[in-house]
């Protein structure tokens, strides 16, 4: 089987085979090759040592030379050299507490973590398969490479992952692998916040994020997102739901990547009317990868308060009152655990306040509601409703979207016409103010907000003629 490798990858291959050493391509562009996507990173393996491997190249990063990587950098781009290794004993479910480099490929091979990412390819050999990594690509199959259990206790993050590979290739965690997982998923307490975000968040904007029930299944969730465990096994028994709170939350999440086009299950796009499709493709159409992050976690975390606030009425019914506020609190803390970044927590966090906003059915009101969320998540605002009522029973549910689809159209019209939302939007400054004899401090912030009121109920009132002649009305 032949594979076509990038030029930079070839010539380092081919300089490391011509200085009388072996070097493949390796791991996930292997496998991404073989499934025909495009790998996002080029890693390659050689039997030369990190000194040799710097020899070779102009220009070379330490950067991880402990461990025998060294980056080769080729017209401003980095490809990661590492030399074939054997790792010793681990003591922390992370690290080795030595490495041994060897010029033997199939023992380097053999410590990697599953079998589909356990392959190596050079033009001369073809693909080196040692562990069946092929058949299980055929399969899809998520297996360890040898036992499942010593995979896990070398590096414990490697149970996410797997669950994370499932989620994005569509395949199934074989069972040994899945028992495995099981029996040391507290194991991922030794891991760092950091590196679990990072297989959350893959795994959350894949086709089949829906793969995260695995993530409970298996025990995982309770050492790094305890909140959802509880939200899973939380009964709403209220009519306008057929989940449990965690489970209308998952079922969110993949309703959004739907939204995004990347959704692997036919049976949820069935469920979507073509509407919302076509809106829903509108709105996401510019958005970017952290966007959908954000919309990915916001639905995750949208209800995690319920379980706290709900009460029970007399008839048996479910309440969940004050749930979008403790709820914006409780993400907040999840995420800082998780170590997120500020501009992604503020996001979720205001998303999750207002996803069950309610808006009076007046311009004046909805401007009002726009100006009070910030227009910046408006959009994504509208997909959170959206998903959020397509989990739900089908109780009012035309009613409920014709709200929602009302509320874009009333936005689109506000952002066509520039009508101002915000002290910044305003046709006078701060500066216009002070030459028209106002003094510098809080009064002046009073008078902007009375202008944006003013501006609120009448936008076509934003001039600078008009709002400065509405400054002379004023008794502040």
């Amino acid at each position: 089987m032949k594979m076509i490798l990038p030029k930079h990858v070839s010539y380092i291959i081919s300089k490391l085979e011509q200085a009388g050493y072996e070097a493949y391509a390796v791991g996930g562009c292997v496998r991404d090759t073989l499934l025909g996507r495009k790998p996002q990173d080029w890693d390659i393996t050689t039997s030369a040592k990190p000194p040799e491997i710097k020899k070779l190249f102009k220009k070379t990063i330490d950067t991880g030379i402990q461990h025998g990587t060294v980056t080769v950098m080729l017209d401003h781009i980095g490809y990661e050299v590492t030399t074939y290794r054997i790792d010793g004993e681990y003591e922390d479910n992370r690290h080795p507490k030595q490495v041994e480099f060897t010029d033997n490929l199939k023992l380097d091979l053999e410590r990697r973590d599953f079998t589909i990412n356990a392959m190596a390819y050079n033009e001369n050999r073809g693909i080196v398969d040692e562990f069946g990594g092929i058949k299980d690509l055929k399969d899809g199959i998520i297996r360890c490479v040898g036992d499942a259990g010593q995979r896990f206790d070398e590096d414990a993050l490697r149970m996410l992952r797997a669950v994370r590979f499932a989620g994005q290739l569509g395949f199934e965690i074989e069972e040994k692998t899945r028992k495995a997982i099981v029996e040391r998923a507290a194991h991922l307490e030794n891991i760092s916040a950091e590196r679990i975000r990072v297989e959350l968040t893959k795994l959350l904007v894949s086709k089949d994020a829906g793969r995260i029930r695995d993530a409970y299944d298996t025990g995982m969730t309770k050492y790094f997102l305890p909140e959802l465990d509880i939200a899973i096994v939380t009964e709403q028994k209220n009519p306008h739901h057929i989940y449990t709170v965690g489970e209308h939350s998952i079922h969110c999440v993949e309703i959004m990547n739907c939204f995004f086009g990347v959704t692997s299950d036919k049976k949820i796009y069935d469920n979507i009317p073509e509407d919302v499709l076509d809106t829903a493709k509108r709105l996401t159409a510019e958005m970017d990868k952290k966007q959908q992050t954000v919309l990915c976690m916001a639905m995750l975390l949208h209800d995690i308060a319920k379980p706290v606030v709900m009460t029970v009425d007399k008839d048996g019914i479910g309440h969940f009152y004050g749930h979008p506020q403790e709820g914006e609190k409780m993400a907040k803390k999840i995420m800082r655990r998780l170590t997120f970044d500020n501009d992604s927590i503020s996001k979720t966090c205001r998303l999750i306040k207002f996803h069950d906003y309610r808006m009076e059915d007046t311009n004046r009101a909805f401007r009002c509601a726009v100006s009070k969320i910030g227009a910046d998540i408006m959009n994504m605002l509208f997909l959170v409703e959206y998903a959020d009522v397509l989990s739900q029973s089908d109780k009012m549910l035309d009613e409920k979207l014709s709200k929602i689809n009302s509320g874009v159209k009333r936005f689109e019209y506000i952002v066509e016409n520039a009508q101002p939302l915000s002290v910044k939007d305003l046709a006078v400054t701060g500066s216009d103010l002070i030459a028209a004899g106002v003094k510098p401090g809080p009064k002046m912030g009073d008078i902007l907000k009375n202008m944006l009121d003013k501006v609120l109920d009448e936008p076509e009132a934003n001039t600078k003629e008009n709002l400065l002649g509405y400054l002379k009305t004023l008794d502040i």
